[in-house]
């Protein structure tokens, strides 16, 4: 291989672990939008227009994916199994952001804000520990809080029944856990709404504003 091929930098490398609402669905269908509008390629794009070390998203981003449970009628929704392979998979990795929390609150489910900011301190811990090879980075966490689930409209009605009110408090319960964790925390929820569509997932627009304002804090946590 030629030497100036070995010499050139990789690019920097951010894993983007969610749901469907990174994912980018389209409220009220089984769509998906365009990567240059979903949040995470909306920020891609932004980071590598500051010039500099380019930097690679990589939307590991599942639809239905809980923070530490099972999904009854899905396999493989639990955010726990499997993430350390996954960390180790894409390792090297300058940072990984963590947006997870509300399919937690799924009608099947009985859990509260308190346990799903559990689940997400048990996920930053299992990114800590991932079996990562040797001298390569240990990764820091950025935690993103979804915006609040409104009342489930559509097809999505049956699945988050009641999910609007047992939401409530999880920016309040992931920013403890954060701070135990010294752990950096973005509140979605202060910048965007969920859509009045189906009262879950994210308009395009939301998307667009939701990647320009992670731009400025995960550009501060990348390598300088």
């Amino acid at each position: 291989m030629p030497a100036a091929l070995l010499a050139e930098a990789d690019p920097l490398q951010v894993l983007v672990y969610s749901d469907s609402l990174s994912w980018g669905i389209v409220p009220g269908t089984r769509q998906r939008l365009p990567f240059p509008v979903r949040w995470p390629g909306r920020l891609e794009l932004a980071l590598n227009a500051d010039g500099g070390t380019p930097v690679r998203l990589i939307e590991d981003c599942l639809n239905g994916r809980r923070t530490v449970w099972d999904d009854p009628f899905k396999p493989g929704r639990n955010g726990l199994q499997g993430l350390a392979q996954r960390i180790e998979i894409h390792s090297p990795l300058a940072l990984v952001v963590l947006m997870l929390g509300n399919n937690d609150f799924q009608s099947m489910h009985l859990h509260n804000a308190w346990h799903a900011a559990q689940g997400i301190g048990t996920l930053v811990q299992a990114i800590r520990i991932a079996p990562i090879e040797p001298g390569m980075p240990v990764p820091p966490v950025l935690v993103v809080t979804p915006p609040p689930i409104h009342t489930p409209r559509g097809p999505l009605a049956p699945k988050f029944a009641g999910g609007e009110h047992k939401w409530t408090g999880l920016p309040q319960a992931v920013a403890e856990v954060c701070a135990q964790l010294d752990c950096p925390m973005f509140d979605a929820g202060a910048v965007i709404q969920s859509s009045a569509v189906d009262g879950v997932h994210l308009d395009a627009d939301a998307h667009v504003t939701l990647g320009d304002a992670l731009r400025p804090v995960v550009r501060e946590l990348l390598p300088r």
